[in-house]
């Protein structure tokens, strides 16, 4: 025994030393691997959530990401429709033979979510959707589930299923299918966004549209009438506005003789009008309102006759659209300077004397268009003298409000209006002077909520 070789036995202990050693670098070096492959599935993902665009190819991904780093078999999307039904969205399964067993499995608990749910997100929320997969799947499947919350509104799950008895569900395993339900979480609210993002932008070119439509139905300029001086501005709260005015060439120079009739002769239509409301649907109906507006004019009735008409033909509409207009519609006669006219509750526009240096209003009994369909309406005419200065306009600029609520009010734009005639030099002026004066009273930094229109006829 004792010619044995002495170092044999140091020789087997530096291998059994040396084993433990190998086995730890080995491990070590298995799990570095294991992170890298989990570091490089998880970047895969973040990219892929940066750079597809459709919602449908990246939520492919997430079953396989999430099998893929748990070491699992397989793993399922479950998504809720909007009508609170629930679907499987998705599913990735290792063996392709049994993949379709499993997606049938998966279909039909879902499908008794819905019936047991009826249509109740918060029913399967409660656990119902666990209770129904073991039941589909049996009791050899291991399932491990995340809700996955967009703005702590419960949407779907992702589960990872497993039928390895020795499978667990580590932490770390748990919280990589979190990370997994919050990516697809976040590319679920990217799309809405994106959906919103896109209408909104629609919407926009739309409102663009139906404004650059308006800007073209309102007169471009100011029309040249004899004895006349004529300047106006309009200024919608929104992109399209309720607002309207007009200058329309009448008919009644018709009902002159040969003699008399001339353009220069030719009588003139002046309306200003406020549908009730702001946005699309006001900028609608003054379109329309427009239309039936000129054709009225054209049949050659009298202010009240026009407004009495206007209101029969557009209360139907105006009924079904639970809106309302005032208007104030006049007549100008260049060789008479009598100005006819008739309101349907609209502000009274404002006279200026210059021989008095005093103002009052054009006014007359009528209600709002739409409101009664047997409304009546009166006629009244006033003569104007050189110098005389007539503004119509609307209650955007008499309810304009400063920031502590205070208003305009009808005082101070008399006051304004009072001084303007006054110092300024013509109806170009009266107008900026005006507006001026109501956007320093709202305030520099804020926006009048309501639509802003003044027209000004002077006499020279």
């Amino acid at each position: 025994m004792s010619q044995f070789p002495p170092h044999s036995t140091d020789s087997n202990s530096s291998t059994t030393d040396v084993t433990p050693v190998v086995a730890l670098k080995e491990l070590v070096s298995r799990l570095h691997r294991e992170q890298n492959k989990i570091q490089d599935l998880l970047s895969s993902l973040g990219f892929a959530l940066r750079s597809f665009n459709n919602l449908n190819q990246f939520l492919e991904l997430i079953p396989l990401m999430a099998t893929r780093v748990t070491d699992a078999e397989g793993s399922a999307l479950f998504l809720y429709k909007p009508n609170g039904q629930i679907r499987l969205e998705q599913l990735h399964w290792q063996d392709t033979q049994q993949r379709k067993i499993i997606r049938k499995a998966l279909e039909t608990a879902s499908s008794q979510i819905t019936l047991l749910s009826n249509s109740s997100p918060a029913a399967i929320s409660t656990g119902i959707l666990d209770d129904q997969m073991h039941a589909v799947l049996g009791p050899d499947v291991q399932i491990f589930g995340t809700a996955i919350l967009v703005k702590h509104t419960e949407r779907g799950w992702l589960y990872v299923l497993s039928r390895d008895p020795e499978y667990s569900w580590t932490e770390t395993r748990q919280k990589l299918v979190r990370l997994v339900a919050d990516q697809t979480a976040v590319a679920i609210d990217n799309d809405e966004l994106s959906v919103e993002l896109r209408k909104k932008e629609r919407l926009d070119q739309e409102l663009e549209i139906g404004a650059e439509i308006q800007r073209r139905l309102l007169p471009r300029q100011c029309p040249n009438i004899p004895g006349l001086s004529i300047a106006a501005r309009c200024k919608p709260a929104n992109q399209v506005g309720g607002d309207y005015y007009d200058f329309i060439p009448t008919n009644q120079n018709q009902l002159k003789s040969k003699a008399q009739a001339s353009p220069e002769n030719a009588s003139w239509g002046l309306v200003i009008g406020d549908v009730m409301g702001k946005g699309v649907p006001a900028g609608l109906i003054m379109t329309m309102l427009r239309g039936m507006l000129r054709g009225e004019v054209l049949h050659g009735n009298s202010p009240a006759g026009i407004l009495q008409n206007l209101n029969r033909v557009m209360y139907a509409d105006l009924e079904n659209s639970h809106r309302f207009v005032t208007m104030f519609y006049s007549e100008y006669d260049p060789q008479t300077r009598i100005l006819s006219y008739s309101n349907a509750a609209h502000n009274p526009p404002l006279w200026w004397h210059a021989a008095t240096k005093t103002v009052s209003q054009l006014d007359t009994l009528g209600m709002l268009i739409g409101l009664d369909a047997n409304s009546e309406y009166e006629n009244a005419q006033a003569q104007l003298e050189v110098g005389d200065t007539v503004i119509y306009y609307t209650d955007g600029l008499t309810d304009a409000a400063a920031a502590g609520g205070d208003r305009f009010d009808e005082d101070n734009f008399v006051t304004s209006f009072r001084t303007a005639c006054k110092y300024c030099n013509s109806p170009q002026e009266i107008v900026e002077y005006l507006f001026d004066q109501v956007e320093q009273f709202i305030g520099s930094d804020r926006r009048n909520t309501d639509d802003m229109t003044l027209v000004v006829m002077q006499i020279v």
